[in-house]
């Protein structure tokens, strides 16, 4: 059955504007340049078809007799002795670790070219966020120092450290303080190397700070428990979540964690068993976290205390002030608070902000619902957010009054993200002598007196805990490219210690971590963890003073009310920027808006009217002492009278692809009581310029197709079949195929819409699987992205409890605050009867005896026939050689970044058609496998890119000639529909209907 909602991907499709409704029309967002292309050739559109067949063919045979005679010759010069553990054409894998996630890279002939979760370790052991994903791009960045530098002159190892070691004496002679200003260190061979420092020269002290600060948690839960520490967060376990401003799906702690923990009450399978958690989300933009609430309310950041506030009176019975006056939060919290109280013990509420305040509000919360022990886990802690603003703050005091001799920043970058970088500056110029460890000259380092450029994590020996009681293995995959040299071995080398990074880490392991354990030092490596097992989780009573913190809140807020209220928050892809120019971070559209290459100012529609903004409008926001002009992107479910701008832009000095991209949000941010806010009070006004974002949301209009399929829970429970709408149900069909028989394989692919979060982690780890090329914000914003994935978020909006689905009803609304919001990957669909295949005049494309659409590159010239017959929009054309041409803002056009490319995936050229091939090559590479093992290929021997990658489970892909297999099970399920069964392409991929768990009247 059809629904009657209506879906829309922008306010542009919503709106049928003109120019909208103009380029819909066409396949391409520009018209072809025939007539040039013609009189070029001495032609014109009036040509003869025979002149123009000879002139063509005259055109391609000189081409092709030019390219015979220029084409260099590279000759393959083979090993002369081979590596034992190298066999050509056969990957080799190794544990190690990034980020605190124990992962595994894939390399070959000895080259890092993929990374993909531990499938055996413990916590996150499915799926990664885009920015591991992605990280195997930057070993091949080719603006990173190549050696030791001083003063902006490139030196010798040895003269560096006799630089260093002499500062270092005359800072221990002086009695001044030797401080070393690093991001959260969790690595155990790092502090290890940190004491080492220390024993020799003991005014050493370690000052820990985080560009995105959670050390309100720490603070409020020393005060709230006695127990410093950052939780760890069990969704698993919850049956209701509420969250005030928390994107814990997102950025928050550890997003991709909580994704699959969260996501395993919400799944088919948890739906098959009749059971599904309730998501309550209260927030001023729409997060990714957001988009998938059950409930979303849009409150302002000053009443994100309120909420907490009513929603404690509301379980405890108490009467604190403050409440929240909006009529539709209180009636949220109301339902919320009775929801958490049926759920004691199997609830949990969380808050985003950097408030202790607010925080402490939180753990009383969270005290009275019996979480503690339970979905809050306070003793097998986590040590990924150590940062403390407060220590980072007297660092500043302390350089400025003369009393740091020498300052070492170890993944620390705060002259561009700290929130008064001249603040910086000055007490830098009062350390006697300063050192950064980046591998680049960024904004820091190339204000400090040496730079000690450290290896990627993939060139590395090391460790990290990112958990009590979890410990987990770096270890090289490549020997390092540049003359660089990690910290830790810096470090030891400055303490007077000569041992080799790689012992040391080893007798570390051996005589500490190891000790009393069943593992030695060769398993370890192998299975690339060791966990000493979880402490019982104990309750906490709650000690602090919830009607101070209360009070304090309320006060707080009212100094960020105003016109417009600025929320700062982390994209999903860049997060704080250190990894801004990563080329594959900065084209994966973000999740909510599917801008690329750039951060903007996010404000409700409304809004946006009365500032007469129209499209591609710009604004001058101002906060904090701070005016910056950003583009504005006009966001249903932005509250009113609120702004959100992402960190992580504005780099100026990280590398080609990231330098001038977006500009920089964290001055807007400021200290208040301790701690970093990330909100404040700002004024907006209209610019005069004009500014394209580079935005890949309505490049393919549905035209009003019946794309989505949605119900809420309770009518899934009444009825599992509800909403699913297939058309085979209600209608005969026929075919004008013929039928065959696929007796072997045939590889199929299930979604489950209720599992994805729209992340985007499965578009990156797609583009480094199959070499797809990033082709900068100009082609973007022509519609030539070359994504094979990509993922549509469709909006669809109601408000006080009536859908609308018409234009002119949802243009009288009073807001876009009340928006819901589904996401749906998109891929070649594999059809049987693939309409594609019948249009190509040189059989480019084709279909296999295993039920997959094949592309034979060879063979395409480009005609396009393919993408216009094309129902789902998802063949790309390459416009130009992306790889190979220099026009394009990235840094993969050199020999030395291509080496990131997987040689089992052909590389497109100009004029070819590309698509999702199912990962051809990993098919191929589980049935050799399986082969070589004399057995038959087992479900989950071969997994796609965007599977191995998604956190949630949501992708699940196997063959359906197997009855036992996952994805067979998958299909079978109730839920399951076709997108676009109508039409009779017979689609191999299923898709699941979205279920929400709403309050029902």
């Amino acid at each position: 059955m059809d629904s009657n909602k209506k879906y829309w991907k922008g306010l542009e499709e919503l709106k049928q504007t003109p120019a909208f409704v103009e380029k819909s029309k066409g396949e391409f967002a520009e018209s072809i340049p025939v007539e040039d292309v013609l009189n070029e050739a001495g032609l014109s559109t009036k040509t003869p078809r025979r002149d123009f067949l000879k002139a063509l063919g005259f055109g391609v045979g000189a081409v092709t007799l030019a390219a015979c005679n220029s084409t260099p010759v590279h000759k393959a010069v083979p090993y002369l002795i081979k590596p034992e553990e190298i066999t050509p054409g056969i990957p080799n894998f190794y544990t190690s670790t990034f980020n605190g996630q124990s992962i595994l890279v894939r390399t070959r002939e000895g080259r890092p070219i993929n990374v993909e979760a531990n499938p055996n370790a413990i916590g996150l052991n499915q799926g990664t966020d885009s920015g591991t994903a992605a990280s195997v791009l930057d070993l091949y960045d080719e603006s990173k120092l190549k050696t030791a530098q001083i003063k902006g002159q490139d030196v010798e190892w040895s003269k560096l450290d006799s630089t260093v070691i002499a500062a270092l004496n005359a800072a221990a002679t002086a009695g001044k303080q030797i401080t070393i200003v690093a991001s959260t260190v969790n690595s155990p061979t790092t502090l290890a190397a940190i004491a080492k420092l220390t024993a020799k020269y003991p005014t050493t002290n370690l000052v820990q700070v985080d560009a995105v600060s959670y050390s309100a948690i720490i603070e409020a839960n020393k005060n709230s428990f006695g127990k410093a520490a950052v939780p760890s967060y069990n969704f698993e376990k919850a049956n209701v979540v509420v969250s005030v401003a928390a994107d814990f799906l997102g950025t928050w702690l550890a997003g991709e964690e909580h994704t699959q923990q969260y996501i395993k009450n919400r799944d088919y399978k948890s739906l098959k068993n009749g059971k599904m958690s309730r998501h309550i989300q209260f927030e001023s933009g729409l997060s990714m976290t957001g988009s998938n609430a059950d409930v979303r309310i849009a409150i302002k950041p000053s009443e994100e205390a309120a909420v907490l506030i009513s929603l404690y009176n509301a379980i405890t019975g108490s009467s604190l002030a403050g409440g929240i006056a909006a009529k539709r939060a209180q009636t949220a919290v109301t339902l919320a608070a009775k929801e958490l109280l049926a759920n004691k013990g199997a609830a949990v509420v969380v808050a985003g902000s950097n408030d202790i305040n607010i925080q402490t509000l939180a753990n009383a919360i969270n005290s009275a619902l019996a979480s503690y022990g339970s979905t809050i886990d306070l003793d097998n802690f986590s040590k990924q957010h150590q940062g403390s603003d407060v220590a980072f703050s007297q660092f500043l005091t302390n350089a400025n009054a003369g009393q740091v001799g020498v300052a070492l920043f170890l993944n620390s970058n705060p002259v561009y993200d700290y929130f008064k970088a001249e603040d910086v500056k000055a007490a830098l110029k009062k350390v006697d002598f300063t050192l950064s460890f980046s591998q680049r000259a960024d904004e820091t380092a190339s204000e400090l007196t040496a730079i000690a450029p450290t290896n990627t994590f993939l060139e590395s020996w090391g460790d990290a805990s990112p958990k009590e009681g979890l410990f987990s293995i770096v270890q090289p995959t490549i020997n390092p490219v540049f003359n660089t040299r990690q910290a830790d071995q810096s470090l030891l080398v400055w303490a007077g210690d000569t041992t080799d990074i790689y012992s040391f880490v080893k007798n570390l392991w051996t005589s500490t971590i190891l000790a009393g354990s069943t593992k030695n030092w060769n398993s370890v490596l192998q299975t690339g963890f060791e966990y000493k097992g979880a402490k019982t989780a104990a309750s906490y009573s709650f000690a602090g003073n919830v009607e101070a913190a209360a009070s304090a809140a309320i006060a707080a807020a009212k100094t960020v009310v105003g016109e417009f209220e600025l929320k700062l928050y982390e994209s999903s892809a860049l997060r704080d920027g250190r990894y801004a120019n990563n080329a594959y971070l900065q084209e994966v559209p973000d999740p909510v808006s599917k801008v690329t290459w750039d951060n903007y100012a996010a404000i409700n529609p409304k809004d946006a009217e009365k500032l007469g903004l129209g499209e591609d409008a710009t604004v001058t926001v101002e906060a904090n002492g701070y005016k910056v002009e950003l583009p504005v992107v006009q966001q249903p479910g932005q509250a009113l009278g609120t702004v959100s701008v992402a960190i992580g832009y504005g780099r100026t000095k990280v590398g080609k692809a990231g330098n001038n991209v977006g500009k920089n949000a964290y001055p807007f941010a400021s200290l208040v009581n301790g701690t970093i806010q990330f909100v404040a009070k700002a004024t907006i006004a209209k610019a005069n310029t004009i500014y394209q974002l580079a935005q890949t949301q309505t490049h393919h209009t549905i035209e009003g197709r019946n794309i989505i399929r949605e119900t809420t829970f309770a009518k899934y429970l009444q009825d599992p079949n509800s909403e699913s709408g297939r058309f085979t149900d209600k209608h005969k069909t026929y075919d004008l195929w013929n039928k065959y028989e696929q007796p072997g394989h045939k590889w199929v692919m299930a979604i489950d819409l209720n599992a994805c979060t729209g992340c985007g982690s499965c578009i990156v780890a797609c583009n480094v699987e199959n070499n797809i090329p990033v082709v900068g914000r100009d082609e973007v914003r022509r519609r030539r992205e070359m994504h094979w994935l990509r993922i549509d978020r469709y909006y669809t909006i109601e408000e006080d409890g009536k859908e609308y689905t018409k234009e002119a009803d949802i243009e009288k609304l009073n807001s876009f605050e009340n928006v819901t919001v589904v996401h749906q990957p998109m891929l070649c669909q594999h059809c049987a009867h693939a309409p594609c295949e019948t249009v190509c005049p040189v059989l480019a494309t084709v279909h296999s005896s295993e039920g997959l659409n094949h592309m034979a590159y060879n063979r395409c010239f480009g005609t396009r026939y393919c993408a216009n017959n094309c129902p789902y929009k998802v063949r790309r054309f390459n416009w130009f050689n992306y790889w190979n041409d220099s026009r394009f803002d990235n840094y993969l056009n050199n020999e030395f970044t291509q080496l990131v490319l997987n040689p089992d995936v052909t590389t497109r050229s100009r004029g070819v058609m590309e698509k999702c091939s199912m990962c051809i090559q990993r098919i191929q590479a589980g049935k050799l496998h399986a082969k070589m093992e004399n057995r038959k290929v087992k479900d989950g021997d071969i997994q796609m890119a965007c599977q191995q990658a998604c956190s949630a489970n949501a992708i699940i892909f196997g063959d359906a000639n197997d009855p036992e297999s996952e994805v067979s099970k998958a299909l079978r399920n109730e839920r399951v529909y076709y997108v676009l069964e109508e039409i009779n392409v017979q689609p191999g991929i299923g898709y699941m209907t979205k279920v929400r768990n709403t309050f029902e009247a």
